[in-house]
């Protein structure tokens, strides 16, 4: 079984899966989506470099131009990438505009086409994430997607198991409105037992996407929000999912601590927001979690900026130590 926390736009940048990575280290990592065009156009170095502090991170792009993500894949490659992902699951109206996300569903000779172009330009293994299908979709056309897919090579997918509605739903009413059916999931995987089939939609605790998982005999689950919303719990998984006995959980303090390290080694001009941003859940609720958020957030002056973390942390488990010994 295995655990992954899901790409998010905005959210799984490379400050956040540092913090994320001091909470679990077997949690297979995500970065959030990056268009092929801004790889190939944009800050190179800038969009992959992170990589330098985990090369076990998984990075999604989002594209449908065969011989670009041709040229991706070499590019990604260099910067010590092993896996790229594949979004075909986003029903953004921004990125339908593109065509691609959730809308290439409908075109599995595309996606196989730019599957193959990957594997012929470099050795990264293609994984995909999609739903269950978009809109009128019939559950057949979910059994053909993938299996012209995984006839180009893609071994893994990542199932929202949630169908999404090009026409007229947000994105966050794509992850709320259309019924879950993990049961569809299951049917997957037991027609294509030699594919790797994760779980994703609808997980809010690691003993959810456990009991999921096993009941539905598949090779692992993907978390998203609430991760990100009360990210302590990743502090959990190594011991949890991988019977790992070195995966105690850290303490909310060393964690803080680690951050502020970061902060000190690697974030300059006040910028420490950067992933200060990312860990306003850590305390989520604690006794005065909110002052603390409070504190990290204040504007005051410190010669060390990871200071202003050590100094608000040190403060929130005195007070939390105090309630407890009254």
């Amino acid at each position: 079984m295995t655990f992954s926390i899901a790409p998010m736009m905005k959210w799984t940048d490379q400050h956040c899966r540092y913090f994320h990575r001091i909470l679990t280290k077997k949690a297979i990592l995500f970065t959030e989506m990056i268009s092929v065009d801004a790889i190939l156009y944009g800050p190179q170095h800038k969009l992959l470099s992170s990589n330098y502090f985990d090369n076990s991170t998984v990075i999604q792009v989002g594209g449908n131009d065969p011989k670009k993500l041709g040229k991706v894949a070499k590019i990604v490659e260099k910067y010590g990438y092993t896996e790229i992902n594949l979004n075909i699951g986003c029903p953004s109206n921004r990125v339908k505009s593109g065509n691609f996300g959730a809308c290439l569903m409908a075109s599995p000779q595309i996606v196989s086409d730019c599957v193959k172009s990957i594997k012929n330009n470099s050795n990264l293994k293609v994984s995909i994430k999609c739903r269950i299908g978009i809109d009128d979709m019939s559950s057949l056309d979910l059994d053909r997607f993938v299996s012209i897919t995984s006839t180009a090579g893609v071994k893994k997918f990542i199932i929202h198991a949630r169908k999404a509605i090009l026409g007229g739903l947000s994105p966050k009413q794509n992850r709320e409105i259309p019924p879950l059916d993990y049961q569809r999931v299951e049917k997957l995987k037991k027609e294509n037992n030699d594919l790797i089939i994760i779980l994703n939609g609808g997980i809010v605790s690691l003993e959810a996407g456990i009991k999921h998982t096993r009941d539905l005999n598949l090779d692992g689950f993907m978390m998203g929000r609430e991760a990100y919303k009360n990210p302590y719990i990743l502090s959990f998984a190594d011991k949890l999912i991988y019977g790992d006995s070195n995966g105690e959980n850290i303490s909310r303090r060393t964690v803080a601590f680690k951050v502020a390290d970061y902060i000190d080694q690697f974030l300059f001009d006040n910028n420490d927001h950067l992933i200060t941003r990312h860990i306003l859940g850590l305390y989520n609720n604690m006794y005065c979690s909110r002052e603390w958020r409070n504190n990290i957030l204040d504007k005051s002056f410190f010669k060390l900026k990871g200071d202003k973390l050590r100094f608000a942390t040190d403060k929130i488990e005195k007070m939390i130590s105090l309630r407890q010994a009254a």
